[in-house]
């Protein structure tokens, strides 16, 4: 290799690596590092390198997020955006002014409300939303994603009434506008499907957004069409995708990764890597699976969704496929029944070299939490500072447990650092507020012991999510580790890409 193809960067660097944990230069070759080490060293290495001067700036391995639906999130850039919103009325404001911009008849679509800010206690119905959109049908999904909220026009073309039964695994608020876990669906299938174009265009905002904010990998959840993997995919193969991206499928599709051969295939910027579950739906919506008390409103033990057995069933079919099982579970209950299916998948996935993996594990038990050595808990700090008031007015026996970042460090878990966007905006910042001061939306502290240091963050919004995703190559700075940085003002601050 000339040397006319190297790079030197220099910086104050975190590696990461414990061999050399600093260092003030990087060589980089062929999209790789070739050496950490004093300015010194590496311009004897490489005399005639070109020198990308960042003295001034902080130098880490790149920013990965952990957990986000990419492309719904990329659409989402373009839609009613209701985080904030502090009142009904501030949701209908905002739902006229995208009427107002929008042909009669077309879909108005949104999200991220939550019902405590908005003030209620109970569910609104469609004829709060009928009052400003009473010619567009309407579709808003609250800030977990696990209930909508829809006018009478698009019950109507759902053919949603108040004799319509609940499907499975889900619940018709009545008077009618809520819509629980899978009910949702009945009113999604009725909206035009996006066209590819649509579907790419949306991938590349998302992507786009994402390496703007400093991110370098993303892992991307299941809860989308088919067509959002394949556009990313597309984004990959045309060169214009600028993270890496690790790809879940619902584990009802794992008969089609059986049948195409989707395995675990490192090499390139797209990885199909899980095959996603979910034990239960989230705490906003009361369908958090919970042991006895339950909440303390008395609105119950919440809503299991896919059940252990099956969890267990294909978990190990996905394992021998190579794959990740990726499972979702909230409420204390959800995670000790994720727990008990991944006990007889261990065996399986330490054999393939796969780590078992629970998304966001919100809420657990004391003796559960020695059960997540060896596996990834793929969690969201950002979700702490609205769910804080939450836990304490509807869970507070599970307070001290609830965002247990410090305790599942202290029992081997890997912490991957995410954001769920669109259900929260993919805000890196947030996530070292709230980690590291576990400061709430009231001003409160929720389990000040579970605080994590800046180093704990950095690692789980980099390193983390390498290991979850089986990347030794990656969140590292380290001979042969992927040359993609994120350069900072200051740890947490304002932060930049660099791909190399």
């Amino acid at each position: 290799m000339g040397t006319q193809e190297l790079t030197v960067v220099l910086a104050r660097v975190v590696t990461l690596d414990d061999a050399r944990p600093e260092a003030g230069a990087v060589l980089v070759g062929g999209g790789r590092v070739l050496a950490a080490g004093s300015r010194d060293e590496l311009a004897a290495l490489a005399p005639g390198a070109r020198v990308l001067d960042h003295r001034d700036t902080l130098l880490t391995p790149g920013l990965a997020e952990a957990h986000i639906h990419l492309v719904t999130y990329g659409f989402s850039l373009s839609q009613v955006g209701l985080h904030g919103a502090r009142s009904v009325a501030e949701v209908q404001a905002r739902v006229a002014q995208q009427v107002m911009n929008t042909p009669p008849g077309t879909w108005i679509r949104g999200g991220g409300f939550l019902l405590s800010e908005l003030g209620l206690n109970g569910y609104p119905t469609a004829a709060l939303l009928d009052e400003v959109s009473p010619h567009h049908p309407v579709l808003l999904y609250s800030r977990d994603l696990h209930m909508s909220w829809a006018n009478s026009a698009a019950l109507r073309l759902a053919g949603i009434h108040d004799g319509t039964p609940d499907p499975e695994g889900g619940r018709i608020v009545r008077p009618l506008g809520c819509l629980l876990e899978h009910a949702s669906d009945l009113v999604a299938r009725v909206i035009p499907e996006p066209t590819g174009a649509q579907y790419l265009a949306a991938a590349r905002a998302g992507a786009a957004d994402l390496a703007a904010r400093g991110y370098v990998s993303a892992h991307t959840m299941a809860f989308e069409s088919p067509e959002a993997p394949r556009a990313i995919q597309t984004l990959a193969q045309q060169g214009e995708l600028p993270l890496r991206v690790w790809a879940c499928l619902p584990h009802d599709r794992l008969g089609h990764a059986q049948a195409l051969g989707l395995a675990r295939t490192p090499g390139g910027l797209f990885q199909w890597g899980g095959v996603k579950f979910f034990a239960d739906g989230a705490l906003g919506s009361r369908t958090a699976w919970l042991h006895a008390p339950g909440f303390a409103d008395g609105s119950g033990t919440g809503m299991p969704l896919d059940p252990p057995d099956l969890i267990a069933a294909l978990g190990r079919e996905a394992i021998e496929l190579g794959l990740t099982p990726v499972t979702h579970a909230i409420g204390d209950r959800a995670n000790t029944e994720v727990l008990n299916a991944y006990d007889t998948l261990r065996p399986h996935a330490e054999a393939r070299g796969i780590r078992l993996r629970v998304e966001h594990a919100q809420h657990l038990r004391a003796e559960d939490l020695p059960r997540f050595r060896g596996l990834t808990a793929s969690v969201q700090p950002i979700h702490l500072q609205a769910d804080g008031p939450m836990i304490r007015d509807l869970m507070p026996h599970l307070e001290n447990l609830s965002y247990a970042f410090r305790s599942l460090k202290d029992a081997g878990a890997v912490l991957a650092f995410g954001s769920d966007a669109p259900v929260a905006p993919p805000e890196y910042r947030a996530n070292f507020a709230a980690a590291i001061t576990r400061v709430d939306d009231s001003g409160a502290r929720l389990a000040p012991g579970e605080a994590l240091t800046e180093h704990d963050v950095l690692w789980a919004h980099t390193r983390g999510p390498a290991l979850a995703a089986g990347w030794d190559d990656e969140g590292i700075i380290r001979p042969g580790a992927r040359a993609a940085f994120t350069l900072w003002d200051r740890l947490g601050g304002n932060a930049q890409a660099l791909v190399l």
